[in-house]
């Protein structure tokens, strides 16, 4: 993603003798360090679960937004109820969980969240450019 420019380009860096990104891997440790000592690890599972099922609600949801984009090729086209299956079974998995854990788990997956906003932003403004302005030839794979 550093290599992208979806996020700043020193999470990229990669350590010569390894090769694995050296700098992300740090920062995301001391996020993990972080997270483990403001909550237990119930807290953090219930934290997980809220995060991925939000994801999931956003990639069925983006199924139709991506339907309008034109390709060149063939390609596998799920049935329409699919995703909204998709989506309809993740909220309300979503508002189950939220129910059972409380308003805690919630703040601090929106804290999360935002903490990701927060860097996209700052690295947009910084760089002046978001992934979508990209030349999709020029991206790394």
């Amino acid at each position: 993603m550093a290599n992208q420019g979806i996020l700043p380009r020193p999470l990229g860096v990669v350590h010569d003798g390894r090769q694995t990104p050296w700098i992300a891997i740090i920062g995301t440790t001391l996020l993990a360090l972080a997270l483990a000592a403001t909550g237990d690890l119930e807290n953090l599972a219930d934290t997980t679960v809220v995060l991925l099922l939000v994801v999931f609600t956003i990639v069925n949801v983006c199924v139709f937004v991506l339907r309008g984009d034109h390709v060149d090729h063939d390609h596998y086209r799920a049935p329409s109820a699919l995703p909204v299956l998709g989506a309809v079974a993740s909220v309300v998995a979503l508002v189950g969980k939220v129910a059972d854990t409380g308003g805690g788990v919630l703040w601090r997956s929106g804290a999360l969240v935002a903490v990701g906003l927060i860097l996209y932003l700052v690295n947009r403004a910084v760089t002046g450019r978001s992934a979508a302005d990209l030349d999709a030839s020029k991206l790394d794979t």
